[in-house]
């Protein structure tokens, strides 16, 4: 496979991409609805939880922690997570604004 031409793209078009491929496994999104959810840190309970070997949740974890989507912080042995808010809002609006871009049209003018 070729290298991705990103140079030929805005930087927030390369971001949103990022945050888009981030975002593109389920597992990831399991492990952030679970964080959403209990809406504090979670410790080493995600394997039972996600149901996934300890090593594969720990690689999803550190590409949502790339991403800015989440923070960890060590306390004692164990490593903590919770959802990262300053750039969640941010990732928030990058998606509001792509999604707000659409304008319906009617059954009479629509283009397909």
């Amino acid at each position: 496979m070729g290298v991705t031409r990103t140079d030929l793209y805005t930087a927030r078009q390369n971001e949103l991409a990022q945050l888009a491929k981030a975002l593109g496994h389920p597992a990831r999104i399991a492990i952030l609805e679970h964080l959403l959810k209990a809406n504090a840190c979670i410790t080493g309970h995600l394997v039972d939880e996600i149901g996934l070997a300890q090593a594969t949740i720990s690689q999803h974890l550190r590409a949502l922690k790339e991403a800015g989507l989440i923070k960890g912080s060590v306390e004692g042995t164990s490593m903590n997570y919770c959802i990262e808010p300053k750039r969640w809002e941010v990732v928030r609006g990058f998606f509001s604004e792509l999604f707000d871009r659409y304008n319906p049209c009617g059954p009479e003018d629509c283009c397909c």
